[in-house]
Formats: structure tokens, sequence, C-alpha cells
């Protein structure tokens, strides 16, 4: 198996047994298998409606699943994307508080740039708690995650509260001018295209350019990176801010295109469903693009299979668990270990009923030892 078949037929194989596992799971209650296959197709690719909310939900994808997939690059699990994507909409929500937003695209770059900014600044935070005190960066960058959601409720519900806002606190919204439309009349935002651009840029800024090289040498050999000079703790801040701009211009697009302020609905999960999308891509940006519209394929399907067959809503949650750890547990069968792996799983059947040298022996003597 060549490397490319291998990095290509794994994640597949791994999507493939977790529908087999989620149909045996649903199945369970009382529900038909095929059907909720049937569903899911239907309700993420099935019409141009499935499609648009799929894509909806697929463009923050694609921006917090770089914010894993460009420190990994670094050597680092960064796994606070929700954090940075609920403070960089804060950040672009709050952008009017301070100076007058232009109500037109203008507008609208300052507020993303707000976003980028503050979602660079707390991924950082968990860069620097690992070069300079030693702290795990997946730990540190989760906890961080749950104070991001503190601070923004408090903030949301407090100071920055739009008194308007009574059943449901938020923010003050943006002006009307700087928000992301839809895309050709469509319910699909701009951020669709903000999200496939940034991953090409990635992509072409990791392949293509020497600080993109340079991080790939700090995360895949760190002594090497030493050795020849590359200043690893730079090169590492650089990429945790920069992964960290992404998932706050995650949180800014939203802000700017579906809610049009800062509140409760901005905590949706995709922080935690972008460390799905970037390990099943492997950390490529590219690969990110695909990836991530088939998970926000499943997401939208939610709904439908609530409609249809009674499962809830968030039953699709249980998919993507089973899909991350057949993904990880697919990565252990990569190289060489994973065919001496296979090669004792198929073989250990079969050694009952292979002789013995013992066996062979007495055979050979008549009988005798």
């Amino acid at each position: 198996m060549n490397s490319l078949a291998r990095d290509i037929g794994l994640p597949l194989a791994a999507i493939a047994a977790a529908l087999l596992l989620f149909g045996i799971f649903v199945s369970f209650a009382g529900v038909d298998p095929v059907e909720v296959w049937v569903l899911l197709f239907k309700g993420a690719f099935g019409d141009w409606f499935s499609w648009q909310n799929t894509l909806q939900r697929a463009a923050p994808l694609m921006l917090t699943a770089l914010c894993v997939a460009i420190p990994a690059r670094a050597g680092l699990i960064i796994i606070g994307g929700e954090g940075a994507l609920v403070l960089g909409g804060l950040g672009a929500a709050a952008l009017p508080y301070l100076l007058p937003l232009p109500g037109h695209g203008w507008g609208t770059l300052l507020a993303c740039a707000a976003g980028a900014l503050v979602g660079a600044a707390w991924i950082m935070l968990a860069g620097a708690l690992r070069q300079y005190r030693g702290i795990n960066e997946t730990i540190s960058s989760l906890l961080l995650a749950y104070v991001a959601i503190g601070v923004f409720k408090h903030l949301v519900e407090g100071p920055l509260r739009d008194p308007a806002s009574l059943n449901k606190p938020s923010t003050l919204p943006l002006p009307e001018g700087a928000l992301l439309t839809g895309l050709w009349g469509s319910d699909v935002h701009a951020g669709l295209l903000i999200g496939v651009g940034v991953c090409l840029a990635f992509w072409v800024w990791l392949r293509s350019t020497a600080s993109g090289f340079s991080v790939r040498v700090v995360g895949g050999n760190p002594r090497t990176a030493q050795l020849v000079g590359l200043p690893a703790s730079r090169l590492i801040l650089l990429a945790c801010g920069l992964g960290g701009a992404c998932a706050g211009l995650a949180g800014a697009v939203e802000v700017a295109a579906v809610h049009t302020n800062a509140n409760a609905s901005l905590i949706a999960g995709y922080g935690y469903a972008g460390i799905l999308v970037a390990f099943m891509a492997r950390h490529n940006p590219l690969a990110i693009i695909p990836v991530a519209i088939v998970f926000g394929g499943f997401a939208a399907a939610g709904s439908l299979l609530q409609r249809r067959v009674g499962l809830p809503d968030a039953s699709v949650l249980v998919l993507q668990g089973i899909a991350f750890v057949l993904i990880l547990a697919s990565e252990a069968l990569r190289g060489t270990q994973g065919k001496v792996v296979l090669a004792r799983l198929f073989a250990r059947p079969f050694e009952d009923l292979a002789p013995q040298p013992a066996q062979a022996a007495r055979a050979l003597h008549g009988g005798q030892a």
C-alpha cells in the first residue's frame, strides 16, 4: 500500500466503519440503519437546500480545523479552538463599542481583523505556556477554552449587553452594511469563500515559503531545528498565533454572517468539531476543505433525523465521536507497525490449526519425543 493510498484509504475506511457502528447504535433504538444512512445523505447533499445548510456549517469548520492543523505542523496539539472562536466573535461584536464601525466593506474587514487578533492572542497564550513554562499545550488550550467561554458569558450578559435583548442576552448588532451577505442570492454566506481561501493560502505557505518550511522542520524534528539555528520558540508562537487567528476569524464570520451580534448561539461546538476535521485531514490545509464539507453535512442532517425517525438532533455527535476514535485508531495501522498488527491479527485464528514444533518432531519419530 503506497503512501497516497494509505493516507486516503484509512480515513475513508474509518468513516465507513463509523457509519456502520452508528447504524448498529441506532438499531438499538428500533430505527432502521439503512433508513438512517439514506437520511444522512439526503440531509447533507440531497438537494440545494441541504447543500446550503452543509456549506454554512463547513465554513467555520475549515477555520477551526486550521487552528489545530497549523500548530500541529509545529509539533503542538492545540484543542482550544472553541475558546478562540467565541472570543473572536466577541471581539468583532465589541469593536463598535470602541470606535464607530463603517457601514460597508471596511467595517466588515475591521470586525474580522479584530476577531482574528483576539483569537491569535488567546492561542498564543497556550503556546507561550508550553515554551516558557513547560505546561502541556493540549491541557492548557482545553482549559483556556472553558475560561474563554466564561469570559464571553460574563461580558455578553453584563457590561456589553444590549438593553433591548431581553430573553436572549446579546451585544449590540453590527451595522447592517458591515454584515456578510449570502452568495448569489443563497443562504451560503461569504464565509465559505473566506474559509476556502484561507485553507489554500496556508497550504501554499507551508509548501512554498521559507517560514512555512521552518515550521514543518520544527514540528518534524526539533533537534534538527536547533542544530541548524532555527528560532523554535518564535516559530511555535507564530504557528499558534496563525491557528488562533483562523479560529477567531471563524467567530467573527459567524457574527457578521449568521448572528449579527455576539450571543450564546455562538457557542455551537465548531471549535471541538474542528479537531476531528483536522485529524481526519491529517493536518493538511488542502484536505481540510472536503473533510469540513463532509462533516458539515453530517451536522446539517441531524434535524432531518429528528423529524423523520425521532432521533435527537444531537445524535450526529455520536457519529462524530465514533469517527474520531476510529480515525485515531487508524493512525496505529500506518507503516510497518500496522502491517505487523494486521499480520498477527489475521494469523492468530489459524495458530491452533498449525502443528507445533514439538508435535511435528514426535510425528517424524513415530510418536517418540
